[in-house]
């Protein structure tokens, strides 16, 4: 369990963006290879499903590939090396001038990639690679403004002060700061391809859960503006860890605890859209036998 937001550090349904070390912008790891056949294969059957751009994207789509490439043959030069017109990760060859490149750039990654632009003052969506989404579809989401696809989040509506913040922030943030944010959920599936809605009635009945089938999903995004274009870069990368994993854990007791508080200051409609109405009790008695 590489991120932990769920103790304390990152707050639900709030902005909390962070300032990021720009050495820490892309963190591949042991599963990588697991993850860039999980994106091939997704690509592969349902291509309308993971990926979408704009047709004016494309400057924008180009400066990302390249500022990711010089990025990751620096950074890591033991899992990326150039030849020729290809980037070599594992046993793998990504073409720099076949796919449009937010694809290209994707199958270099763990992480998932967006890019919103600034079109008649409102930040739209413009080109992305989603694998592995979040209980939403980039059908519901390609082409929409931000206020557009936050609209479903408490807190975070057209007009609302969140929503002013994120503006302002986009329109301020340098070319030259990274920020990160994390989010968390519950799922009964540690799949990473999770495009289905899990939002409740606030009235949905308590249910069971079993620790062993339970899993906490957290999501860490970077976002960065790109120095040419002016676009707005975020990259998106799943963990998914079973939340008996927790349990052994050396600070099991004090996650599990900050988790529970986390759970209880939930409101209604934020609990409703997280889909745990249902599961929150559950959850929170599973944490406490965690905590001891």
């Amino acid at each position: 369990m590489k991120h932990t937001p769920y103790d304390g550090t990152s707050k639900p349904f709030a902005i909390g963006l962070a300032q990021l070390d720009s050495d820490r912008w892309i963190e591949p790891d042991e599963a990588l290879d697991f993850y860039l056949s999980e994106k091939s294969r997704l690509l592969i059957e349902n291509r309308s499903s993971v990926f979408a751009a704009a047709a004016e994207s494309g400057n924008a789509q180009r400066e990302l590939l390249s500022l990711l490439m010089d990025y990751l043959l620096r950074r890591y030069p033991h899992i990326y090396r150039r030849d020729g017109e290809t980037i070599v990760v594992g046993g793998r060859e990504v073409n720099l001038n076949g796919d449009p490149p937010i694809l290209s750039a994707g199958a270099l990654i763990q992480d998932d990639l967006a890019i919103m632009e600034c079109k008649d003052g409102e930040w739209r969506l413009t080109a992305a690679y989603i694998a592995f989404p979040s209980s939403w579809s980039l059908a519901e989401k390609f082409g929409r403004s931000m206020d557009e696809i936050h609209a479903p989040v408490p807190g975070f509506a057209a007009g609302s002060r969140n929503a002013e913040l994120i503006a302002r922030m986009f329109d301020r943030l340098p070319p030259d700061r990274f920020v990160e944010r994390f989010n968390w959920a519950i799922n009964a599936d540690g799949a990473l391809h999770l495009p289905k809605s899990k939002t409740e009635d606030i009235g949905a009945e308590a249910v069971a859960l079993e620790k062993e089938r339970t899993y906490i999903r957290v999501e860490r995004q970077t976002l960065r503006k790109l120095p040419e274009t002016g676009a707005i870069a975020f990259t998106i990368r799943i963990y998914s860890d079973p939340l008996a994993a927790l349990g052994s854990r050396p600070d099991a007791a004090r996650l599990a605890l900050s988790f529970i508080t986390q759970l209880r200051e939930l409101t209604l409609p934020q609990a409703a859209y997280k889909g745990l109405v249902s599961k929150r009790g559950a959850l929170i008695s599973a944490l406490a036998s965690i905590a001891g």
